[in-house]
């Protein structure tokens, strides 16, 4: 059993939990994730690594409750346990000094990018951050994120905290002034999408983090296949993390909708371009 050390509400869907895991926590890597399981019958969880601390033996997970098992998991707190939890899982960033690099973080996006944009730094790169949020009370990690930064640019697609605007345009507007190396773009499909069709025109490399739909975790079941180049890749083994200019994203989505409504993806995608119908073609 791995006992829950500490967990806090965002907000009414998002929350944080810090999982007592000792051995997952000394191999944990920027950009790996884990595969949870609440209780022996329970559904297996992907779910990105937000944050590893070695010395205590923990791992932090950001979740966003969408399904029965998110919310079962955010009904836990500080002090239950979880039957399962295995890791680290997937390739690790790659990380060296390159120069100036963009860690874009949307919605719960931001914690995943966050031990990235860390180590960057510590690599001795220029970290300039963005993270978007739809509105004010959903932005996360601000303020862990400004630690690991050398410039933070919030945006907010209603303008409540920021820059009333999409991240995409404070993305534009730095390729277009020059001098980056590197970009690396987390969050909803949609918002890497539009990302990689910014950076691409500027011929800046971007990497993503995909966020398929995961079973197994270890390249068995072909659930999260997607194609990278032409080529069909699995999340779990041959990522998480890809080179965005060769991601087919419409096909990513496209298998995301199978296990949503039509009513509720476009509802969702219309929301996240900040009411942009551009955005949903």
């Amino acid at each position: 059993m791995y006992k829950i050390l500490d967990k806090v509400d965002y907000s009414d869907d998002v929350y944080m939990q810090v999982i007592e895991a000792p051995a997952v926590a000394a191999a944990a890597q920027p950009g790996q994730f884990i595969v949870l399981r609440i209780h022996e019958e329970g559904e297996r969880i992907p779910l990105t690594i937000a944050d590893f601390d070695r010395e205590a033996g923990t791992i932090t997970i950001v979740v966003q409750a969408v399904g029965k098992s998110t919310r079962h998991l955010q009904k836990l707190g500080k002090g239950d346990s979880i039957a399962n939890f295995i890791g680290p899982l997937g390739l690790p960033s790659e990380i060296e000094k390159v120069g100036t690099v963009i860690c874009a973080g949307g919605g719960v996006g931001v914690a995943p990018v966050y031990p990235i944009a860390r180590a960057l730094k510590e690599a001795g790169n220029k970290v300039i951050s963005i993270v978007a949020a739809r509105n004010e009370s959903l932005l996360l990690w601000e303020d862990k994120m400004r630690e690991v930064s050398d410039e933070l640019i919030v945006t907010t697609d209603d303008g409540s905290c920021g820059r009333h605007c999409l991240v995409t345009e404070p993305l534009k507007e730095l390729c277009e002034a020059g001098g980056i190396d590197l970009i690396y773009a987390i969050g909803p499909g949609i918002m890497m999408k539009f990302c990689c069709k910014t950076t691409k025109e500027y011929g800046v490399k971007t990497i993503v983090s995909l966020n398929s739909i995961m079973v197994d975790g270890t390249g068995m079941c072909g659930a999260c296949r997607v194609s990278v180049g032409g080529e069909t890749k699995f999340v779990c083994v041959d990522g998480p993390e890809f080179d965005g200019h060769q991601v087919d994203f419409d096909l990513l989505m496209s298998r995301q909708r199978q296990y949503l409504s039509q009513e509720k993806e476009s509802l969702d995608l219309y929301v996240e371009c900040g009411g942009d119908k551009r955005c949903m073609t």
